[in-house]
């Protein structure tokens, strides 16, 4: 696997749902099972009683019907027989008709309302299907829990990767259908006991198989379906068409090479696309750079770029205590300040920001409204400057460091990303197709950007730059920093950036989206388009 980041030079649901949110329902979950086990053993004392009591009446019963009337011959079982099917045997049967589930359900009720609802698991699956591809994981790997830097390894059933495959199936997603019912049929041909059977995996199975246009691997499977269940009545049908089919193409082959229209040539297998319609251009680079490949700085470059302490031209709260500067990137200029923000800090934001924390939403290029978009997966918050001293705190160090204006500045933003979460390439300042997308907020385009890193990432949750190869990893306590616009007021393109999505870990973030007005004599424009 790939060692994700390091300390100078290399270095954000669907559930990417919250940490916090998610710790939430596994202390749910332990009240739950807490509750059903008082159940179970409510249900255990109330059938030790009934058999105690059937244990009792067996012995008698077994010594009375071997001499009737004698028994019955003594006054007291007499009465005791009487006794018993008049009062005993009723209070028996109020026994058995008692419910011992009001506790449980009444538990399981009230907790109902904070359980996920169906399209919280399809986000699950379609996360743990993105971790898939950018990090280029077999299916083995992910069911075994093999992952790496795990502390808990957990691992998957037949039945989960059944789950997981039928969910990409109602998706039409045929190509991880594939790959997750191949997984679970392994996991059953290995012998796992499993409530799912290989007839219904390998229905759903060969048919996306031949979505993909590999028919005679379809047939194969379809006819070992039949071998379990022959009279299967889709397999059988299913069965009739592939045959029909590979013998049409067969002839019409055949037909072909006798007229000597096609040369006999040996036919390359057909390639399988994991997706189809990617509407991301630079999916590839972008999911190259989030594995720790892909573009990488030559010697010289890399000799240009610096740790320094920086002090912002002797600004008076850093001239006798100066920041930790470190160049991440030359062009566009990309640099990280360690040791930016304390622990405590950390907690203070994050608790403010926890109780307020939403599905992460963009600004709509068309209207600059806000919507969230498949694109970002996150929940975020936004904190003001006079709702805490620390968040005023933390808005005048990004001042002091940066030189720019902060009162025009958005608020600062808290965002966290679970596993899975990310945020695909994107430009943070508006474009000039864009005109209207910080229209309301009347204070320009977004000059620059500074982003605090408040937690660490076991693996995965790289900021990448597709367009020139830059890939900055998360470190806790440290914060990147980068102009959004030349100095012309020209947006700089190759600023497009990415989260990658978080593998194993849970990622939170802070950013600060500094805008162009209050700018003009901090940060002069310059003469030429890209100055």
């Amino acid at each position: 696997f790939v060692v994700f980041g390091s300390y100078c030079g290399t270095c954000i649901f669907n559930t990417a749902d919250l940490n916090c949110q998610m710790t939430d329902l596994l202390y749910t979950e332990k009240d739950l099972v807490t509750s059903l086990k008082d159940y179970v053993q409510a249900e255990e004392s109330k059938l030790e009683k009934i058999k105690k009591w059937a244990d009792k009446l067996d012995s008698l019963s077994a010594t009375a019907t071997q001499d009737p009337e004698g028994f019955l011959g003594h006054p007291v079982n007499a009465f005791k027989l009487m006794k018993r099917l008049n009062t005993e045997w009723a209070e028996l049967e109020s026994l058995v008709l008692k419910d011992m589930t009001d506790v449980f359900i009444s538990n399981l009720t009230i907790q109902r309302q904070y359980f996920p609802t169906n399209e919280d698991q399809t986000g699950a699956a379609k996360a743990l299907l993105r971790l898939q591809d950018t990090y280029q994981l077999d299916t083995n790997t992910i069911s075994t829990g093999n992952l790496p830097g795990v502390t808990y390894r957990s691992t998957m059933t037949a039945e989960d990767c059944f789950e997981l495959g039928k969910i990409a199936y109602t998706e039409a997603d045929y190509y991880h259908t594939e790959l997750w019912m191949a997984q679970a049929l392994k996991q059953l041909d290995e012998g796992e006991e499993s409530a799912v059977d290989k007839v219904t995996v390998l229905d759903y199975l060969s048919y996306a198989i031949y979505q993909q246009g590999e028919m005679e691997r379809a047939l194969e499977l379809t006819n070992r379906l039949l071998e379990i269940d022959p009279d299967h009545q889709r397999a059988n049908s299913n069965v009739k068409y592939f045959e029909y089919q590979l013998k049409k193409q067969h002839q019409e082959e055949s037909e072909k090479a006798m007229k000597g229209q096609e040369k006999r040539e040996k036919r390359a297998p057909k390639t399988k696309r994991k997706r189809t319609n990617d509407p991301l251009p630079e999916r590839n680079r972008y999911e190259q750079l989030c594995r720790g490949e892909g573009v990488k700085l030559t010697p010289r470059r890399q000799s240009r770029l610096f740790c320094r302490y920086f002090d912002n031209g002797r600004s008076p709260r850093y001239l006798l205590g100066p920041v930790k500067q470190e160049d991440e990137w030359d062009s566009p200029r990309i640099v990280r300040y360690h040791d930016i923000i304390s622990e405590s800090e950390i907690a203070t934001v994050k608790e403010l920001a926890k109780p307020r924390l939403r599905r992460a939403t963009i600004s709509n290029p068309v209207t600059g409204v806000l919507e969230t978009a498949h694109y970002r997966i996150s929940k975020s918050a936004w904190l003001t400057a006079y709702e805490h001293p620390v968040v005023a705190k933390i808005n005048q160090r990004i001042e002091d460091i940066t030189g720019l204006n902060m009162d025009t500045a958005e608020e600062l933003q808290v965002a966290n990303y679970g596993v899975g979460g990310q945020y695909e390439p994107h430009f943070d300042f508006g474009r000039k197709d864009e005109p209207d997308a910080f229209k309301e907020l009347g204070t320009g385009n977004r000059i620059a950007t500074w982003l605090f890193y408040m937690s660490n990432v076991t693996a995965g949750g790289a900021t990448v730059f597709p367009d020139v190869g830059a890939a900055v990893w998360p470190i806790k306590g440290t914060a990147v920093f980068w102009y959004n616009l030349f100095a012309s007021g020209e947006g700089d393109y190759s600023t497009r950036h990415a989260a990658c999505p978080v593998l194993v870990g849970n990622k939170w973030v802070s950013n600060k989206w500094i805008h162009e007005r209050g700018q003009e004599f901090r940060r002069p424009c310059g003469l030429t388009e890209v100055e």
